[in-house]
Formats: structure tokens, C-alpha cells, sequence
């Protein structure tokens, strides 16, 4: 069983930086991608960022220049270094992750973390 696990999220004042962490557990055989998606009240879940298995950094033109994603494949752990925040970046951050267990490929979520930017 496969297990995504966030931390990071908290209070900050606009222009503050925060750092996301993700780690995948459990039967993995091969992480295609993980990256983090965010959830402001009343709207859709909307994509952050995301990083491939060679590297490749992909961003939602909305953090661009600000946030920083990167991965560490030997402990399956991808980061997300968050800087100049925004109030608009406020929201419920989900990590996710795209891999392979020991059966399938499947998507898998993260509980979610509060990040929130206010003065």
C-alpha cells in the first residue's frame, strides 16, 4: 500500500516563504512524476507544480519565478520551496503523486496542508 505524506503548510505574511515536503511509502516500483495541487475555498483543485522522473520541473504560470519544486528519487520525497507568497496562494495544498506499485500504474494523494497568506 502507498502512502503520501505532506508537511510544510502554516501562516504567513505576504512576501514570506514556506516549504512544502511530500514523502511516497509502501510498495512503489517506480515514480513517474509528484508534484502539488492546491484548492482555494470555493474553487477547483488547480495544478502547482510537478516534477518528472529525469528532473523536469513543470509550473502553473501563477507560481512561476516564485516557487521552486524539486525531488529526491532515493527517498521518493519531493519539495516545494515557496517564496514571495502571495494572499492568492492561499489554499489547501495537496501533494500527488503518478507511479507504479508492485500491481499498476495509479495517482495517489497526499492528506493536504493549510497554507494560508495574510497579514
Amino acid at each position: 500500500q502507498v502512502q503520501l505524506v505532506g508537511s510544510g503548510g502554516g501562516l504567513v505574511q505576504p512576501g514570506g516563504s514556506l516549504r512544502l515536503s511530500c514523502a511516497a511509502s509502501g510498495s512503489i516500483a517506480f515514480i513517474y512524476s509528484m508534484g502539488w495541487y492546491r484548492q482555494a475555498p470555493g474553487k477547483q483543485r488547480e495544478t502547482v507544480a510537478f516534477i518528472t522522473w529525469d528532473g523536469t520541473p513543470n509550473y502553473a504560470d501563477s507560481v512561476k519565478g516564485r516557487f521552486t519544486i524539486s525531488r529526491d528519487n532515493a527517498k521518493n520525497t519531493v519539495y516545494l520551496q515557496m517564496n514571495n507568497l502571495k494572499p492568492e496562494d492561499t489554499g489547501v495544498y495537496y501533494c500527488h503523486a503518478d507511479l507504479y506499485d508492485d500491481l499498476a500504474r495509479g495517482d495517489y494523494w497526499g492528506q493536504g496542508t493549510q497554507v494560508t497568506v495574510s497579514s
